[in-house]
């Protein structure tokens, strides 16, 4: 593939890659410069079994934000935003979003402690909890919503919740890089 092809698959005009801070140091976001390039088997299917794989609205709750796929690039790269992967932490392990954290729609409570949230007497306090970009594995996928709708009952702001409802499905749709936590660099499926 020469260097003008794999600029011709960019993640928007004229940036091919961008970099972001992970627990492992800088790991660089680009897209797949093969154009003949298809998902993997797991990733093409087109249906799961229902329930638990039914389609996921736009947004879990009212007051969250919907991102694509270059709305979160950018809170990757913002320092007030936590960028989290609501998967199982076996999921997690073995690839995800470059730097994202794992939070789990198994335990919201780490969850929210995680963003800034504290117990009081009855329930939590997240006034000032960081915000968050919460995904997890695409359209179909019930966790990271799951996890939402359980954070605002806990008390957690709406406002504050930005859901990538794609997933990683539409991420590797885009032929974006994942990171596995605990390397420095980034791979393609």
């Amino acid at each position: 593939m020469s260097e003008a092809d794999a600029e011709a698959v960019c993640i928007k005009e004229g940036v091919v890659s961008k970099s972001v801070d992970t627990p492992d140091g800088p790991v660089e976001i680009s897209r797949l410069p093969d154009t003949d390039h298809l998902l993997t088997e797991e990733w093409a299917r087109t249906s799961r079994p229902a329930p638990p794989a039914v389609l996921q609205p736009l947004l879990p709750v009212a007051g969250a934000v919907p991102l694509g796929e270059l709305e979160l690039i950018e809170a990757l790269n913002d320092p007030d935003i936590v960028v989290a992967d609501g998967r199982k932490p076996e999921q997690y392990a073995k690839y995800t979003i470059p730097g994202a954290v794992n939070l789990p729609f198994t335990d919201i409570e780490q969850g929210l402690e995680h963003l800034g949230c504290h117990r009081v007497a009855d329930g939590w306090d997240c006034r000032d909890a960081a915000r968050v970009a919460l995904f997890c594995n695409g359209v179909w996928c019930g966790q990271s919503p799951l996890a939402i709708r359980k954070m605002v009952e806990a008390g957690f702001p709406p406002e504050r919740i930005l859901y990538y409802r794609n997933g990683l499905q539409g991420w590797l749709l885009q032929g974006l890089s994942v990171w596995r936590p605990g390397q420095a660099t980034s791979f393609h499926l």
